[in-house]
């Protein structure tokens, strides 16, 4: 299993500055990829570039560019752009957001987001190999070639339910996860969407799963300190969904919390389960919580 880091927006004047020394310590501390949310601060794809372009060689993924406010032409040529200016190092994590953040806030239909998505992959995908793609959706369509450089990138999808997890194996190169525990993992994501990228004639796909991370000898205080920062996602449909699956009450009870001997055995549940990839959003006893992971990393 390898270990990312879940990058933080940084706060201050000089935002890309701070992200380019995240990136250059995630890189230095031994980790194979570092990630950023695109949500209402910075575009994650643009800050990747802006930031990891200057920093050692680390994969740079996001987590997650929601789809519908852009066409998927418009998200391949800027991705493929953004490949391009990190030397191939971009790994493209898309998802479909929430229905009160694309409606609500966007104004979009967020009807049946499972064909939504396959109309996006079947245009999305082959242009950012740089193929030719005329295509003729329900909700999507394009007619035509890019010549950007930077095509062939790992895209992957953030997909919970069966379907999405089918059409991430299927057509896609993995699944990005949140709030996703590790019985979760090995019951219901690692099986539907390895079943489907084999039947596909693909190679096994990346499970790259992020999940709240406190390293702590207080773990009743660690898991309330998470319920506090992270209560929305039980709210959220398609994340108490998976919750409910865990049988976790709150966000709380997937954080990879306790002293480290808890939280290794923890982390090698995930790998068993199927996780290729942790990435670890440090919310807590940052120095001693990293310090672990550190030597996770590197072995």
């Amino acid at each position: 299993m390898r270990y990312g880091y879940y990058l933080t927006e940084p706060k201050g004047p000089d935002p890309i500055g701070g992200l380019r020394d995240q990136i250059a310590q995630a890189a230095e501390d031994g980790f194979t990829s570092a990630w950023l949310a695109n949500i209402f601060g910075l575009d994650a794809l643009t800050a990747l570039a802006a930031a990891g372009a200057q920093a050692p060689a680390i994969e740079l993924g996001t987590a997650v560019v929601p789809t519908y406010p852009r066409h998927p032409a418009v998200l391949a040529q800027q991705a493929m752009t953004v490949n391009a200016a990190l030397g191939g190092r971009l790994a493209l994590g898309i998802g479909l957001s929430h229905k009160m953040v694309i409606e609500g806030m966007y104004g979009y239909d967020f009807e049946r987001p499972g064909r939504h998505m396959k109309e996006y992959l079947d245009i999305l995908i082959p242009l950012s190999r740089g193929e030719h793609v005329k295509y003729q959706g329900e909700t999507l369509k394009a007619n035509l070639k890019l010549t950007t450089p930077g095509a062939g990138f790992p895209v992957l999808v953030a997909a919970l339910g069966p379907r999405m997890l089918k059409l991430a194996g299927t057509v896609a190169d993995g699944t990005v996860l949140w709030m996703t525990g590790p019985k979760t993992v090995a019951e219901h994501v690692a099986p539907t969407i390895t079943a489907a990228a084999a039947e596909a004639g693909r190679e096994a796909p990346r499970i790259v799963c992020a999940l709240p991370v406190c390293v702590t000898d207080d773990r009743d205080a660690a898991v309330s300190r998470a319920n506090e920062i992270f209560a929305v996602y039980g709210q959220l449909p398609s994340y108490r969904a998976m919750l409910d699956k865990e049988g976790a009450a709150s966000p709380g009870d997937v954080a990879i919390v306790g002293d480290e001997k808890s939280v290794l055995a923890q982390l090698e549940e995930l790998e068993r389960a199927g996780v290729t990839d942790f990435v670890g959003s440090v919310f807590s006893n940052k120095e001693r919580t990293r310090n672990l992971l550190i030597g996770a990393a590197r072995g």
